[in-house]
C-alpha cells in the first residue's frame, strides 16, 4: 500500500504540472508569449502548452473593439460652451506590438480620444459641429489613427454621438428654427397667392376675348347660387334682347 502511494505520487505530480501548462486561444485571440520575461512569440488559436511558472501570455483580442469617449466639456470656435461625447472603434492588428509599445492600450486610445475631440471641437463653430458629425468624426479617427498605428492598432471609425447645449441655447435656436418655419411659410403663401392672382389674370384676358365665355361663366355663377337654400335670384335681362329692341325703336322712327 506504501509502495502505490509512493508510486501515484509522481504521477500525479506531473499530471497536475502538465495540466497547470494548458492554455486555449480561441479563434478571434493572439497570445503573446513570454519566458523569464522576455518576449518569445505570437500562439496561434487552438489547445497549447507552457511551462509553468516559466513561461507567461497575453491575450489579445483581434475583433473591433468599441471604447466610449466620455462627455467633453469644450468651447467651439464661436465660443459656445456644449457637451460633447462619442464612440471610437478599432482593432488590433499586431498583437506583439499593442502589448509590447503601450501599457493598457485601451485606455491610452480613449485618452487620445479624448483629446482629439476636443480639439476638433475647439477648432468648429457651433453649426459646423452640429451639421458636419461624420466630417469631425472622421478627422479624430485619422488623427488617433496616426498616432496608435506604431501600436499595432487600427482605429476604423469614430462616431459623435450627443452634442449637449446649454439651456439658453436650446432656447434660442428654437426660437430661431420657428422664425425659419414662419419665413418658410409667408413665403410659401406667397407664391401661391402670385400664381392664383397670375392664373385669374390669364382668365381675365380670356373672357375679355370672348363675350361667349363670359356669358358661360355667367350661367354657372347662377348655378351654383340657385342650388342654395333661401336664395333669391335677380337674373340680368339678355344684351341680346336689349339690341334687339333698340334696333326695332329706331326702325319705327
Amino acid at each position: 500500500m506504501m509502495l502505490n502511494q509512493i508510486v501515484l505520487a509522481p504521477v500525479a505530480a506531473i499530471l497536475l504540472y502538465i495540466l497547470a501548462g494548458i492554455r486555449v486561444i480561441k479563434q478571434y485571440e493572439r497570445a503573446v508569449k513570454f519566458r523569464l520575461g522576455k518576449f518569445v512569440g505570437i500562439l496561434q488559436p487552438g489547445l497549447k502548452w507552457i511551462i509553468p511558472i516559466v513561461d507567461r501570455i497575453e491575450k489579445v483580442d483581434l475583433r473591433v473593439v468599441t471604447v466610449d469617449i466620455p462627455a467633453q466639456e469644450v468651447i467651439s470656435k464661436d465660443n459656445v460652451p456644449m457637451k460633447v461625447n462619442g464612440v471610437v472603434f478599432f482593432k488590433v492588428t499586431n498583437a506583439d506590438k499593442a502589448i509590447l509599445e503601450v501599457e493598457q492600450y485601451k485606455f491610452a486610445i480613449s485618452q487620445l480620444s479624448q483629446s482629439a475631440l476636443r480639439d476638433m471641437a475647439g477648432k468648429s463653430d457651433l453649426d459646423t459641429i452640429l451639421a458636419k458629425r461624420e466630417e469631425i468624426g472622421e478627422k479624430i479617427r485619422t488623427i488617433v489613427d496616426i498616432e496608435t498605428d506604431p501600436w499595432g492598432i487600427k482605429v476604423t471609425d469614430v462616431k459623435i454621438k450627443d452634442i449637449e447645449l446649454p439651456d439658453n441655447m436650446k432656447r434660442a435656436m428654437a426660437h430661431q428654427a420657428e422664425a425659419e418655419r414662419d419665413r418658410r411659410a409667408r413665403i410659401i403663401l406667397a407664391e401661391a397667392e402670385e400664381q392664383a392672382a397670375q392664373r385669374l389674370a390669364n382668365a381675365g384676358d380670356i373672357i375679355d376675348k370672348s363675350p361667349a365665355a363670359l356669358k358661360l361663366r355667367l350661367y354657372q355663377t347662377l348655378a351654383e347660387i340657385a342650388s342654395e337654400k333661401n336664395s333669391t335670384i335677380v337674373f340680368p335681362f339678355p344684351e341680346e334682347m336689349m339690341e334687339f329692341l333698340q334696333n326695332k325703336k329706331e326702325q319705327k322712327k
